[in-house]
């Protein structure tokens, strides 16, 4: 049975697909914050409150400037609007959880006019090395010393994954791998791990405080900085928060700010349909025809914006013809006998992919 007739089905049992086609991860928990307390006084209850509605927008912007946003001064006086539920879990440390509702957060948002980063983000594979007066220790799944950066990752909204960290990844994952300028050593070693981006950070104590020096790459794009915390978990959160605001860029979606486009995706079939719904709903994404195995989508957004979307479910574009401008026939100009003949508009920019 074909795509086409399939589509209708798919419709119908869209939210049943979970699972995607590429390597790109939903972010789990995306409205829900946990921040620290000390005690549960109404004082600090409204404290961990907003600092839980400033690490949200945060997760949802990627811009460090979005939580003072003149638009959500109503939200920050009255952040119950846009909260579904909270209540403290013992520790230690002892936490506010907090539940923010989806719709009236993403509306708040959108009043406000802040760009969005949808809950569809690139997986990391995070590798991490500290170094302590006795050595060095590269951080892996399942070990005690990944749990305040899968902490920190949920904190910040992204999808961290750890190595296995065994002897052939201890052997790659050394200090000056870590801090090269070449990661052919470490995507090497990344590639059981089929990860969208790769992180490399180097740590270490000195003076005190907790130092990092970290690498981030996604596709042939480069990031890099350096980051400090009190202890490990703050050294962890700050590389999160950065890594946050150097991705988000490439796939927030301004309200209002972008033209309309048309879409087309070939190969489809009903889970590719499904992932490819998810992948275009912060871009607005409509179906308007099926052909065979194609689709035609209109959606809102950039097109840098759009191929980094997609990049990340492995579509790959394709180079097509621009579609032709069609001539529209007028009424005769006056004492002749042939029409004259005026332009259509430009049709709306068209980009092409294929799974």
């Amino acid at each position: 049975m074909g795509f086409c007739k399939f589509l209708f089905v798919g419709c119908l049992s869209l939210v049943s697909l979970t699972s995607l086609v590429g390597h790109a991860e939903t972010v789990k928990g995306l409205y829900q914050v946990r921040e620290p307390v000390n005690g549960q006084s109404p004082e600090e209850r409204e404290q961990a409150t907003q600092r839980a509605l400033d690490t949200l927008v945060l997760r949802l912007t990627g811009d460090p400037k979005a939580p003072q946003n003149p638009g959500l001064a109503a939200i920050r006086k009255d952040p119950q609007q846009i909260i579904s539920q909270y209540g403290f879990e013992a520790g230690p440390p002892e936490v506010l959880k907090v539940d923010f509702d989806p719709g009236t957060t993403d509306q708040a948002l959108r009043r406000a006019g802040l760009a969005m980063w949808g809950a569809n983000r690139p997986s990391i594979l995070g590798w991490w090395l500290n170094d302590y007066t006795e050595g060095s220790s590269l951080v892996g799944d399942g070990q005690a010393g990944a749990t305040p950066l899968r902490r920190a990752a949920q904190h910040r909204g992204l999808p961290l994954r750890l190595p296995l960290a065994d002897l052939n990844e201890q052997i790659v994952g050394t200090g000056p791998n870590l801090e090269s300028a070449d990661p052919s050593a470490l995507r090497s070693a990344s590639q059981r791990y089929n990860a969208d981006a790769l992180l490399a950070v180097h740590a270490r104590e000195e003076g005190g405080q907790w130092q990092a020096k970290w690498q981030l790459w996604l596709g042939d794009q480069k990031e890099a900085g350096s980051a400090q915390g009190a202890d490990q978990a703050a050294l962890a959160d700050a590389v999160m928060l950065a890594v946050n605001q150097r991705l988000a860029p490439r796939f927030v979606v301004k309200p209002g700010a972008s033209a309309a486009q048309l879409l087309e995706v070939q190969g489809m079939n009903l889970e590719r349909y499904a992932t490819l719904g998810r992948l275009l709903e912060p871009f607005g994404g409509r179906p308007q025809s099926v052909d065979g195995d194609r689709i035609l989508y209109r959606v809102n957004g950039s097109t840098d914006q759009l191929r980094a979307q997609l990049s990340l479910a492995r579509l790959q574009e394709v180079a097509g013809e621009p579609a032709p401008v069609p001539a529209v026939p007028v009424q005769p100009v006056a004492g002749g006998s042939v029409p004259a003949v005026a332009p259509a508009p430009a049709p709306t920019p068209q980009l092409r992919f294929r799974w």
